[in-house]
């Protein structure tokens, strides 16, 4: 059905991992073997998403060719929603991740990471890939937050996925989902 969401990729964590790359080819952790190759609209569905080890944030690199560009060049901006707290903004620039997380989650019961992300601009060579993200997480401190905002990889390169990573240890479980547009 034309504009309707079709799923591309997707792998569920069932033992500990490092990171995930979703789409990027050869190189995904699934058995697909999809890259993002056009210029359309992705999105990756995260669910229950959660650390081998305590208070940690989750992070994200964008793949070119199936590996992921560590380069310090990603910047982000957030606004940060808590249930504790006020809001609060965010931001970072020449990164060599870009945190997604609004605050560590950890190894507890119902301390997971969920949320949506939208790619654009990754198959374009001439242009700068870049994410917007809603992400709400259950953290260490047991306080429910949430992110909304975007970020982006200030280098003009094609880039065909996304890795997903803790920034320390491993992630234990969670599934992660790429859709495309169905024109």
């Amino acid at each position: 059905m034309a504009g309707s969401l079709v799923q591309v990729d997707t792998f569920t964590v069932t033992s500990a991992v490092a990171s995930v790359i979703i789409g990027g080819g050869s190189s995904g952790s699934s058995s697909t073997n999809f890259a993002i190759n056009t210029d359309d609209v992705y999105m990756v569905a995260l669910n229950n998403v959660k650390p081998a080890t305590d208070a940690v944030n989750l992070n994200v690199r964008f793949t070119v060719s199936g590996t992921a560009d560590s380069s310090s060049n990603y910047d982000r901006a957030f606004a940060k929603l808590s249930a504790s707290s006020s809001f609060s903004d965010i931001s970072s620039t020449n990164q060599d991740k870009l945190r997604t997380s609004g605050h560590n989650t950890g190894t507890g019961t119902s301390e997971t990471a969920n949320g949506i992300i939208y790619c654009f601009n990754f198959n374009n060579s001439s242009e700068y890939s870049f994410i917007t993200s809603e992400e709400t997480s259950f953290g260490a401190d047991t306080n429910a937050r949430g992110n909304q905002g975007g970020g982006v990889l200030t280098v003009a390169q094609a880039t065909d996925g996304i890795q997903f990573l803790f920034s320390s240890g491993n992630i234990a479980s969670g599934t992660f989902k790429l859709y495309g547009l169905v024109k």
